[in-house]
Formats: C-alpha cells, sequence, structure tokens
C-alpha cells in the first residue's frame, strides 16, 4: 500500500528541479569577462538553491509524518496522461540534501577551468536539476527522464575535461549507463501499462497494484539491471574505476557523492517499495552478491597503482554494505543502508577532491611514484588522513555507525535462518579488515618515505584557503552523523516503517 499525498500551495520542488538548469542558460549571454564572474555565478546559484532547499525542508517538511509531502502534480502531455508530478519523503529527504551540498562544494573545489568555461559550469548546474528531480519523482517516466538527464552532462564532463584516457572511459561509461537505462524504461513501460485500463506512472497507483508472480519477477530485473550499473553492483561496476581514474575532480566528486546512490535510492523506491514480493524473493541472493561485493572491490583495491583508481574501489565495496542493508528486510538494516547512503557520499567525494588537489602539486597519479608528500604538504596529509580513517569504520566517524547498523541489521532479520545470518556477517567483518589495509597502505605509499622530498624540484604549496574549507565542510557532516547519527535517522525511521509494515516474509 502506497501512503497517500499530503498537499502544497507553494511549487518549491519545481522551484528546485528548475533553478539550476534556468540558470545554466544564463550563463550563455553573459557579456565574457572571464571565467571568475561565470564561475562565481555558478557557485551563487548553487548555494541559494542549498539555502533555499534547507529552509523549505525545515519549515514546511514534518519529519514525523511518512506521508509523501510538498507534493505538485501538473498535467503535462495530455496525449497519454503524463503528470509533472513531485513530491518528497524521509527516503528522499537526505539525499536531496546530500546533493545541494555536494554539487556546491564540487563548484567550489573546481579550479579555474580554462577550456569551455560556459560549458562546464552550465553542466554542472544541468547535473544539479536532474538530480533534484529524480530523488523528488513521483512518476515512473519522469524518474526515467532525470536519470537521463544526468548522461549527457557526465559525458560531456569526462570526454571534454578528462585524462589521458578520457574518450574511452567516456565511451564505456555511456554505454553501461545508457544501455542499462533501456531495461529501465521497459520496466516503467510495462508497469504502466499493466497497472490499469489507462496506462498510468504514477507511483502511487503503481505500489498499490498486484502483479503476477512472473510479472513482477521480470520487472524486477529489469530495474534492478539498470540500479546495479550506477549504484555499482558486481560484475556490471567495470566502468566506474575507469570513469573516476580520467575524471576531473570536481566530477568525481559529483559522481561518488551523488551519482552512486541515484542507483541506491531506486532500488529502494522502486525494487523494494513497488516490487515487495519479488525483493523478498531476490534478496537472499543479492545479500550474497553484496557480501561478495565488499570482499572483491577491497582485495582489488590493494592491487590498483592508480590513487583514484585505488578510491574507486572503496566505493564499489562500500557500496556493498548498502545492498546488504536493503535486502535485509528489517528496520536496522534499511536504516543502515540509507545512513551508508549519506556517509559515503560525504566520504567518497572528501577522498577524490583530496586525491585531485595532490595531482594539481605533484602531477603524479601512481602510488609508487609517490613518496614523502607529508613532510611537504602537511595539510592534505592530516585532512587526508583523517578522512581516510573515516572511510575504514573508525569510531566517531558516520561510517562506523552506518556499518555498524547494517550489521545488527542483517544479524536481527526475520527472514534468515541463524547460520546463514553468522556467514554473512563473517564474511562482511572480514571485508571490514581488508579495508584499513589497502586505505593505510595508501597513505603510506602517498605520505611517508623520501621520493618527493629528495626531488630536484622538491617545493610543493601546501592546502590552501579553498581546499581547507572544502574539506573542513565535508568533514564536520562526517564527525557530526559519527556522534549523533540519530540526525540521519530521524529523516527516514518513519518511511523505513511505512515501507516495512505491510511487507510479507516468503
Amino acid at each position: 500500500m502506497y501512503l497517500v499525498f499530503t498537499t502544497n500551495s507553494f511549487p518549491w520542488l519545481t522551484i528546485f528541479v528548475g533553478l539550476p538548469i534556468s540558470a545554466g542558460f544564463l550563463i550563455f549571454v553573459f557579456p565574457h569577462r572571464g571565467n571568475k564572474v561565470i564561475r562565481w555565478y555558478t557557485i551563487f546559484i548553487c548555494v541559494i538553491e542549498l539555502l533555499l532547499m534547507t529552509y523549505a525542508f525545515s519549515y514546511y517538511f514534518q519529519l514525523d509524518d511518512p506521508l509523501i509531502q510538498l507534493t505538485e502534480s501538473y498535467k503535462w502531455i495530455n496525449f497519454f496522461d503524463f503528470y509533472w508530478r513531485l513530491g518528497i519523503d524521509g527516503l528522499s529527504l537526505g539525499p536531496i540534501l546530500l546533493t545541494g551540498f555536494i554539487t556546491t562544494l564540487a563548484t567550489l573545489a573546481a579550479r579555474p577551468i580554462t577550456r569551455d568555461s560556459r560549458l562546464f559550469h552550465f553542466l554542472m548546474l544541468a547535473m544539479y536539476s536532474g538530480q533534484i528531480g529524480l530523488f523528488s519523482s513521483q512518476n515512473l517516466l519522469l524518474f526515467f527522464i532525470m536519470w537521463e538527464l544526468e548522461l549527457i552532462p557526465v559525458y560531456l564532463l569526462l570526454a571534454m575535461w578528462g585524462g589521458k584516457q578520457r574518450l574511452y572511459s567516456a565511451t564505456k561509461f555511456i554505454l553501461y549507463t545508457a544501455g542499462s537505462s533501456v531495461f529501465l524504461l521497459m520496466g516503467a513501460l510495462g508497469i504502466a501499462f499493466y497497472a490499469s485500463n489507462e496506462p498510468t506512472f504514477n507511483f502511487e497507483t503503481s505500489a498499490n497494484q498486484s502483479y503476477p508472480v512472473t510479472l513482477e519477477i521480470l520487472f524486477y530485473i529489469g530495474f534492478l539491471i539498470a540500479f546495479a550499473v550506477k549504484s555499482p553492483i558486481i560484475p556490471l561496476h567495470t566502468w566506474l574505476p575507469d570513469t573516476h581514474g580520467e575524471a576531473h575532480y570536481s566530477t568525481c566528486m559529483l559522481l561518488a557523492g551523488i551519482l552512486l546512490k541515484m542507483g541506491a535510492y531506486g532500488l529502494v523506491r522502486i525494487n523494494m517499495e513497488l516490487l515487495s514480493h519479488a525483493h523478498s524473493i531476490f534478496s537472499s541472493w543479492l545479500i550474497i552478491v553484496g557480501a561478495i561485493q565488499i570482499i572483491y572491490a577491497a582485495s582489488t583495491s590493494s592491487g590498483q597503482k592508480n590513487l583514484k583508481k585505488r578510491i574507486a574501489y572503496s566505493s564499489v565495496s562500500h557500496m556493498g554494505f548498502t545492498i546488504i542493508g536493503i535486502c535485509s528486510i528489517s528496520d536496522m538494516g534499511l536504516n543502515g543502508a540509507i545512513l551508508q547512503i549519506i556517509s559515503h557520499g560525504f566520504i567518497g567525494a572528501a577522498l577524490f577532491f583530496l586525491s585531485g588537489t595532490s595531482y594539481d602539486r605533484i602531477r603524479l597519479v601512481y602510488l609508487d611514484e609517490m613518496g614523502g608528500m607529508a613532510t611537504l604538504m602537511p595539510k592534505i596529509f592530516m585532512m587526508f588522513s583523517i578522512l581516510s580513517l573515516a572511510s575504514l569504520a573508525l569510531p566517531g566517524m558516520s561510517g562506523f555507525f552506518a556499518e555498524l547498523v547494517v550489521f545488527f541489521g542483517i544479524i536481527t532479520a526475520k527472514k534468515y535462518f541463524l547460520m546463514p545470518k553468522i556467514l554473512i556477517t563473517f564474511v562482511t567483518a572480514v571485508g571490514t579488515i581488508l579495508t584499513p589495509i589497502y586505505l593505510l597502505s595508501m597513505l603510506r605509499q602517498m605520505f611517508y618515505g623520501y621520493k618527493l622530498f629528495n626531488a630536484r624540484n622538491s617545493y610543493f604549496f601546501d592546502s590552501g584557503p579553498r581546499e581547507l574549507f572544502v574539506s573542513i565542510a565535508i568533514l564536520l557532516p562526517v564527525i557530526s552523523i559519527g556522534i549523533y547519527p540519530d540526525f540521519v535517522f530521524s529523516l527516514s525511521v518513519d518511511k523505513v516503517e511505512a515501507i516495512l509494515s505491510n511487507y510479507f516474509y516468503s
């Protein structure tokens, strides 16, 4: 059963979706006065959007209400009854605020772009609109449109401002993500045409519809393929290390902080909420995949010599906890998965930002060529070390509680027998042991030793005010959530109870 909409007279969500991309188009009519004007204009739009969202959600969103709130519904295309339908609940509130925060910092983090600055900043704002639109969509076709809106900006950002292998990585990215999107469209169309006599893409109608088991399984597999590529879930993850390895670090911040979370969000919003019977069938297998993913990606990360690829594989490993939490079908597990989405959004974005600032100074990307950076750049060393410890789930950081609650979620899950739960917990615990190995070895290779210290031109600028501000701005919520995780739990706990209230256990 889907929860009934509550109404709001002012179109807050439409403004949040439309403002960034509309303001982005104005960049092209600016008189050409240098890149600095365009950059600060883009940052200004991002900050205004974030402040407006914070205001609207603080005053008009009820945390203890699991219903869809701030709803808007406008007839868009009469021909097949297509509505512009937006609304948010506790599940989408956290990712939307994360999107605003990370996009603002990613725009600030970007070094002055000298090549096609207008296009670069327009693409950043276009991604902003698409991400907000996806997390607030209450219509399957609108969800698909916003999902697709991300592809072109990321492709161009990668192909035009990436590294030496950028065209290969951009092509691989578009083939994986656009190819998987076909399954998302087919699933949306299938649900829409089966739901009633007249095709409807409304989430509410789809959630209250029952399907034959075989048909629901087919729908589930289609959506799963699309979300597994974006999350990513092995073996559909191979585009991610190549993309991160070549992308500009501001693009990497958006990929790690937000784009991967779109897949996990889709798994909960569509696969779990709309297709509960099939999710109950597939969850046992997906938990095994999630446990294998944690071990496999952590082991593979240790063998990566490219700094950004090592961090990319760590992202794949950490997303395994999200899969396990979603498929535990328990209150604690799903809340832990949502906390992991938010936590890794901050930590992943921070690590890619710091890897980019390091590259700006030493122009090296392979770990075996680095060494001695701690002496030359102590501020970057300090921030890199703290956020790496946050990534390996140090107590007092957000990652610790996220992974701990996922552990409790699988242990207390009613769906599974005791021995499988013990086995999955053991395998996952081994993965958490592997995490410090690849992260601490990364820190050792980068910051200790004397390679760079003994180089001829061994003077490098340390972190400046911009880098320190971005690093501290991300670190503060990581520590705050680690000290008081109830803040994030308060956003999702009522919605999680509503999702699981009518769940059946096969």
